[in-house]
């Protein structure tokens, strides 16, 4: 399972354990940040799946680097516990 997940500051489901109402909550608002983060990572079916991950990683950084609306933020749920971090 990934270490974070993209979001943005106002949707207030958790992507990890509220997925189905993340999801909803941002096609509503029209953000679609699993398409947007999809277009970012340089993905590949010939990576491995730790490959993968890393280039997910890679992506939320660089949109959150690059975040100049303030609005994505990185959620992170190691642990079953969410917390967000606006970087």
């Amino acid at each position: 399972m990934a270490d974070h997940m993209l979001s943005t500051v106002d949707n207030p489901y958790n992507p990890f354990t509220q997925f189905d109402d993340w999801y909803a909550y941002d096609s509503f608002k029209g953000y679609h940040t699993s398409s947007f983060l999809a277009r970012i990572t340089n993905y590949s079916s010939d990576l491995s799946e730790e490959d993968q991950s890393l280039a997910i990683e890679q992506a939320i950084e660089e949109i959150i680097r690059e975040n100049v609306s303030g609005l994505f933020i990185r959620v992170s749920d190691p642990n079953g516990n969410s917390e967000s971090e606006n970087l």
